[in-house]
C-alpha cells in the first residue's frame, strides 16, 4: 500500500512546482526590462558615474530583484535546490549589499583600491550574467541571433570594465569609453591590439573576454560553413556533392546493379 503522507507530500512539490512556473512565466517580461536596464546602468557607473537619481533607481532595481528571488525560493519545493542552481544570481545580488550598507569588520578591507576594482570585477562578471539571463530568456538561445546580441553586451559590458579599470594607468591608452569599446571590439573580433591590460584586474577581464571570443569564432565559423554547404547542397553546379547530386550517384548505381544481374542472367543461360 502506498504511503498516504509521502503521495500527499507529492501532490504539495508538484503544486509548488506549477505555481513556481506559474510565477517565473508571469515575471519575466519585467524582470528581462529590468534586468537590461540595471545592465544599462552599471555600464554608465563603470563610465561616468551615477547622480543621484540614477543610484536612486539602481538601487530599486536592485531592491526588486532580492524580493523576486526571496520570492521564488519561498515558493520553491526544493528551496536547497533552486538556490544551488542559481547561486550565480544570489551572488550577483549580494555585491551591492557589500557597496551599500558597508557593515561588518569586513568592510574595512573592502575600503582599499584594489578591493573595490576586485569588487568591479565581480560585478562585471555577475551583471553580464543578469544580461545574459535576460537576453535568453526574449531569445532563443541556439539562435544566432542569440550569439550576435550576447556578443554586443559582452563587447560593451567589457569595455566598460576595461575603461574603468585602466582608464587612471599613467601609460595607458584606454584613456576614454570610445576608445576602449574598439580595443575590445579588436579583441572579440581575435584581431588584436598594440596596448595590453596593465592592471590585474584588466588582465583578468582581459583573459575572459579573450576566453568568450575564442569560443564564438568557433561557432560563427561553424555556422557560415554550413550555411555555404548548404547553399552547395542546392545548387547543381557546385563543386562539393550536394543532396541532388548524392541521389543522382544512387540512381546511377541502382542502374549499374541492374544490369550487372542482366549480364549474370544471360551468363547463366548459356
Amino acid at each position: 500500500m502506498s504511503n498516504p503522507k509521502l503521495i500527499e507530500k507529492q501532490d504539495l512539490e508538484r503544486e509548488r512546482s506549477e505555481v513556481l512556473q506559474q510565477l517565473e512565466d508571469w515575471l519575466e517580461t519585467p524582470m528581462v526590462v529590468l534586468g537590461f536596464a540595471w545592465l544599462a546602468l552599471f555600464m554608465i557607473e563603470l563610465i561616468w558615474g551615477l547622480n543621484p537619481l540614477l543610484q536612486a533607481v539602481s538601487t530599486t532595481i536592485w531592491i526588486i530583484f532580492i524580493f523576486d528571488f526571496l520570492l521564488k525560493i519561498a515558493v520553491a519545493p526544493h528551496k536547497i535546490s533552486y538556490i544551488k542552481s542559481n547561486w550565480l544570481t544570489a551572488f550577483s545580488l549580494m555585491l551591492p549589499a557589500l557597496r551599500t550598507f558597508r557593515i561588518l569588520l569586513l568592510v574595512r578591507a573592502l575600503r582599499t583600491a584594489r578591493a573595490v576594482r576586485g569588487l568591479r570585477l565581480l560585478g562585471v562578471m555577475t551583471r553580464t550574467n543578469r544580461g545574459m539571463r535576460a537576453l535568453g530568456a526574449s531569445i532563443n538561445r541556439r539562435g544566432f541571433g542569440y550569439v550576435v546580441a550576447l556578443t554586443a553586451i559582452v563587447t560593451l559590458v567589457g569595455s566598460a570594465g576595461m575603461y574603468a579599470f585602466e582608464n587612471e594607468v599613467a601609460d595607458g591608452s584606454l584613456n576614454n569609453y570610445s576608445t576602449a569599446l574598439w580595443w575590445t571590439a579588436m579583441l572579440i573580433t581575435t584581431m588584436g591590439s598594440e596596448y595590453w591590460p596593465k592592471t590585474p584586474e584588466g588582465r583578468v577581464l582581459c583573459f575572459l573576454l579573450a576566453l568568450y571570443a575564442f569560443a564564438v569564432f568557433g561557432y560563427v565559423t561553424a555556422t557560415l560553413a554550413t550555411f555555404f554547404i548548404g547553399r552547395d547542397a542546392d545548387d547543381d553546379n557546385a563543386e562539393l556533392a550536394g543532396a541532388k547530386s548524392i541521389e543522382a550517384l544512387h540512381t546511377e548505381i541502382a542502374a549499374l546493379r541492374e544490369e550487372i544481374q542482366q549480364l549474370l542472367h544471360q551468363t547463366s543461360e548459356l
